[in-house]
């Protein structure tokens, strides 16, 4: 099976449709999974107003072969009622490689294709406390908002801090699922207003995504 045949299968969900999604999964030939908190950033301001909004999401992470994945996206879908808004959102990553898990044997490079669909992720790692501003650069430029996880960075400037006994930085990491005709916008604007360019400022990472899910153009 070629590693292509692989994918990083990826939710972003309320906490309480994690569990549902889970056993769901299981259900449909997920081996396991990974669950992150996070935070989303697409706002109502009628819910706020309320007192009724929560920010808190879940990143919830499943590697499984081509049709393991899209049984479970289906049937994940389905269940959670996805295709309508504000009930999560759904991707996946082809994943190039496997490696530190007996569940998958087979080590093969991945065939480069064009990608398909609509849609690209953009990854932007920050210090602590600048993700907000990587959300509102990227609405400057047509992103709808994003999901953010908080990190730590072991890099070589953070290293140096270390051996000078300061404590390293936090990170923060920002999820945005933008369309491909705003990838450059919403890249270069990042790139410009977070100083990226800078060493120790950040970086970013675009990648592919595949058979998307709770994604509505225009929202």
């Amino acid at each position: 099976m070629n590693c292509n045949e692989y994918e990083l299968f990826c939710l972003i969900l309320n906490p309480d449709k994690t569990a549902k999604a889970l056993r769901i999964g299981k259900a449909h030939g997920s081996r396991g999974a990974t669950v992150l908190r996070a935070r989303g950033t697409i706002h109502s301001g009628i819910l706020n107003f309320l007192g009724l909004y929560d920010e808190t999401r879940e990143l919830v992470l499943i590697g499984a072969d081509k049709q393991t994945a899209n049984e479970m996206r289906k049937a994940i879908a389905e269940e959670l009622e996805m295709e309508k808004p504000n009930h999560g959102i759904g991707f996946s990553i082809p994943l190039t490689n496997i490696i530190g898990t007996k569940s998958y044997q087979e080590n093969i490079e991945k065939k480069v294709e064009e990608s398909p669909m609509d849609y690209k992720l953009i990854i932007t790692i920050v210090d602590r406390g600048k993700a907000e501003q990587v959300i509102d650069s990227a609405k400057s430029a047509g992103s709808q908002g994003g999901t953010i996880i908080s990190g730590r960075g072991s890099g070589i400037h953070e290293t140096q801090k270390i051996f000078n006994i300061e404590i390293e930085p936090e990170k923060e990491i920002v999820l945005i699922i933008a369309q491909n005709d705003k990838v450059d916008d919403i890249t270069n604007v990042i790139r410009k207003e977070l100083h990226i360019d800078e060493p120790g400022k950040g970086i970013i990472f675009v990648t592919e995504v595949t058979q998307t899910i709770g994604l509505f153009k225009g929202k």
